[in-house]
């Protein structure tokens, strides 16, 4: 084996990203449940990183039942982001379509308060408004998604056609 062969495959080179999954879940408006995280000021999607060994719909799951203490079915996959940040590291974020909560499993939710201090229904300008510009622009995405999407930083790429 030549060095250049060596030095491609080192494990030095290679990404080691964090993950996480979430769940776009719609009233019957259209508007996205977001909840309010307390230990940061913008809204999130019900979700949070995967744990070792945990497979991202488990996590999704989990990550529901934590945060609004209800158990909900997940549709497909919607998107899938490779998010790398200077300050945070690299991330993968997956985003499961949740569906449509029923007024019975919207009764049923009791927030996780040293979590998440409240949840609501946010039209697309409202969370754009209230996130950060690539959390805001893969929501959207998510949300317009008929298939799965490929996303960079919340964005497709240019070399994706439509």
């Amino acid at each position: 084996m030549d060095q250049t062969q060596t030095d491609q495959d080192s494990p030095e080179r290679r990404a080691r990203a964090f993950a996480a999954s979430a769940a776009l879940i719609r009233n019957e408006t259209g508007d996205i449940l977001m909840v309010q995280p307390t230990y940061k000021d913008s809204l999130e999607l019900p979700g949070g990183y995967i744990e070792i060994g945990e497979y991202p719909v488990a996590a999704c799951l989990r990550e529901v039942r934590e945060e609004l203490g209800i158990d909900i079915e997940l549709g497909g996959l919607l998107a899938v982001d490779w998010a790398p940040a200077a300050n945070e590291g690299e991330k993968i974020l997956f985003i499961f379509d949740g569906g449509q909560l029923s007024s019975d499993e919207e009764a049923a939710i009791k927030l996780r308060e040293v979590e998440v201090s409240s949840f609501g229904y946010y039209s697309l300008p409202q969370i754009e408004e209230r996130t950060p510009p690539r959390l805001a622009r893969r929501i959207a995405q998510a949300a317009q998604a008929n298939s799965s999407r490929y996303l960079e930083d919340g964005a497709m790429p240019g070399f994706i056609t439509r």
